[in-house]
């Protein structure tokens, strides 16, 4: 049991003390701790070493395991004012607790034995909520005091983020939830989000709300008078390479502000004739930022400009634009301005046309840096590639064996170290050619890992590609087929499963992969491991027994999965409310079948429970709107 949950059974309104020690006392301190010792050694708090469990209400909430010194003052130690202890101590077995408090004339000693059967019984008696049961206990969350502020914008956060909350609602929890902006609001709410007074709410809903249209786009920036908040805006539009109109982007293109006008260059659709003016732009900063699109557009004189322009950045920017056609010269390189700053040379030995006489001399005299990122550069000769893929510094030749234009016998004659479990991405060139089945036949057999990992990211593959891939010695390799496949099979999905739990950018694969197996899964209920147990209950064949017994399963993974089914019990939730993991307590207090009374204790205790008990979609459309209307009168008062 939680320390949170326990401490409930020491200061609930109907608790009873075994001992109260008065303040008449001459020494209470010394009288609690005899009187703990007593009552400790005959419930069985102390285990057969001594140690037992306590928490002395310090965050974060835990358990920590303890064993008496030869001298020892509990009850002097852990008291938040001289001679006024607070503390729980639990038995290791978790089934019998002593609690101490202080009450208004009396320290009290609290013990509660038997708290498994104690929370079974509690557990079996709101499950048997009837439909009389709800409606009193629906009621009783707007009777008594209004619940604090807190708890209030906890509601909005967990109304804002339940799918069962009325669209028609959710305007109206804008002004308390950060969260109600996430969903899309009726096309009204959005004006008048994008229109609002408050100008952290009209951001807000620029940042978050999809589907804005042009229209909208050019009444909340246009409408801007500061221009701190009109850069802002257009800064979040480039961003989110919204769709603006033309009118709306010449507008901002001539704008007073020159931070605007630097947004205003990064802009989608941005046109032609726009660009090429901005990147004459009188200041250099914008300049510097529109050459960048502008370049492709310019006549030579204009580019001839920018190349001497008295802005360093915009002559450096547009030295690498320029290079990206004509040849660098080993002079141009070794000027200051590509010199000076690490990054600059590095784009530029990535990503310019270098002259024959300079590329090899790097290729032959540079710093390790210089030909690892000359490797990168895909308009190298081949025969320069091939002097790189024979250097001796170990971090050149992983570069080069990553290069799209290797055939895959060049590639493996490459001596280079890969490290199986490093983080790793898809290589670009090879996402390019996921449509192209020849190429991922070929590639499929490559000897770099990498290679590999980055054709298993194919969404489609041909069939003997994906059994090639499945039996890849690299089980990342196998772990990306589960993750982005579509054609990845069912025993491979089901091995991966055994070790991989999920990553973020794809939390349910493998298991929610279509073709996962899902019959004959019983056979995995008592499974020594407990992810394999867990499977069991996706077999159409699973009862809610299965779930029951799950529920109880000495694992936590396997309690979770059961925490999650649509099958558990109201008895079974209201119990796994109480269990020792929180992400389990969370999973019950979503449940749809917890019982109403204990949503309602969560609703009006702690903000964080209050959050997530909002957010259970079993709340009644009627007490929804009960909240809501609660909610929008405490903001009118």
């Amino acid at each position: 049991m939680p320390p949170a949950f326990a401490w409930r059974h020491v200061v609930g309104w109907e608790t009873e003390p075994a001992v109260a020690v008065g303040s008449e006392r001459g020494d209470p301190v010394a009288e609690v701790n005899a009187q703990w010792f007593r009552l400790a050694s005959e419930a069985g708090i102390l285990g057969g070493d001594g140690v037992f469990l306590v928490d002395a209400g310090c965050s974060p909430r835990r358990w920590t395991r303890v064993r008496l010194a030869a001298e020892w003052d509990l009850a002097g130690v852990l008291a938040e004012l001289p001679g006024q202890p607070e503390f729980l101590t639990l038995s290791l077995d978790g089934d019998t607790l002593l609690g101490v408090t202080t009450e208004e004339y009396a320290v009290w000693l609290v013990a509660v034995d038997r708290i498994r059967e104690r929370q079974e019984e509690a557990a079996q008696a709101a499950g048997r909520e009837t439909a009389e049961d709800r409606a009193a206990a629906w009621e009783s969350l707007f009777q008594g005091p209004r619940p604090s502020e807190r708890v209030l914008d906890a509601w909005a956060s967990g109304l804002s983020l339940n799918a069962a909350t009325p669209k028609e609602l959710r305007p109206q929890l804008v002004d308390r939830s950060p969260y109600a902006m996430y969903s899309t609001l009726p096309t009204e709410a959005r004006d008048a989000a994008l229109s609002h007074p408050d100008w952290k709410t009209r951001m807000r809903a620029a940042e978050n709300q999809p589907d804005i249209t042009p229209e909208q786009w050019a009444r909340v920036i246009l409408g801007e008078e500061s221009e701190r908040q009109r850069w802002l805006l257009t800064m979040i539009a480039a961003e989110r390479w919204a769709e603006l109109d033309e009118d709306t982007c010449r507008r901002l293109a001539v704008d007073p502000s020159p931070r605007v006008r630097s947004e205003a260059a990064r802009l989608r659709g941005l046109p032609a004739d726009v660009s090429v003016a901005l990147a004459a732009d009188p200041d250099g900063g914008v300049r510097a930022v529109a050459c960048l699109s502008a370049w492709s557009h310019l006549d030579a004189a204009a580019r001839e400009a920018l190349l001497v322009d008295p802005h360093g950045t915009v002559r450096i920017r547009s030295l690498l634009l320029h290079h990206r056609q004509h040849p660098m010269p080993r002079a141009v390189f070794e000027t200051p301005e590509v010199q000076g700053v690490q990054d600059i040379r590095r784009q530029a030995l990535e990503t310019c046309r270098l002259e024959r006489a300079l590329a090899e001399h790097l290729a032959r005299h540079g710093e390790s840096d210089e030909r690892r990122s000359l490797a990168r550069n895909p308009r190298l000769d081949p025969d320069l590639v091939a002097l790189l893929a024979e250097d001796s510094d170990a971090d050149v030749r992983y570069v080069v064996a990553k290069r799209a234009d290797l055939t895959e016998e060049q590639r493996a004659r490459i001596d280079f170290e890969f490290d199986l479990d490093q983080h790793s991405w898809a290589l670009d060139w090879v996402v390019a050619l996921h449509e192209d089945e020849d190429a991922m036949r070929r590639l499929a057999t490559s000897s770099h890992p990498l290679v590999r990992r980055s054709v298993a990211r194919a969404r489609r593959l041909p069939p003997d590609v994906v059994a090639r891939l499945a039996r890849d010695e690299d089980r990342v390799v196998q772990l990306f087929l589960a993750e982005s496949c579509d054609d990845a099979p069912a025993d491979m999905l089901l091995a991966v499963w055994r070790w991989w739990t999920g990553s973020l950018s794809t939390p349910d694969r493998p298991r929610g992969h279509p073709n996962f197996p899902r019959h004959g899964l019983l056979r995995y209920a008592d499974d020594p491991s407990p992810r394999m147990r867990q499977l069991a209950l996706d077999d159409p064949k699973s009862t809610p027994e299965l779930v029951e017994r799950l529920s109880r399963d000495p694992d936590e993974e396997v309690r979770y999965r059961a925490a999650t089914d649509p099958r558990l019990s109201a008895a079974a939730a209201a119990r796994l409310l109480e269990d020792p993991h929180e992400h389990i307590r969370h999973a019950a207090a979503l449940h749809p079948r917890l019982p109403a009374r204990l949503l309602v204790l969560l609703l009006r205790t702690g903000t964080g429970n209050a959050e997530t008990a909002a957010r259970n979609p079993a709340l009644p459309a009627e007490v929804v709107r009960r909240m809501v209307g609660v909610l929008t009168a405490r903001a009118a008062d």
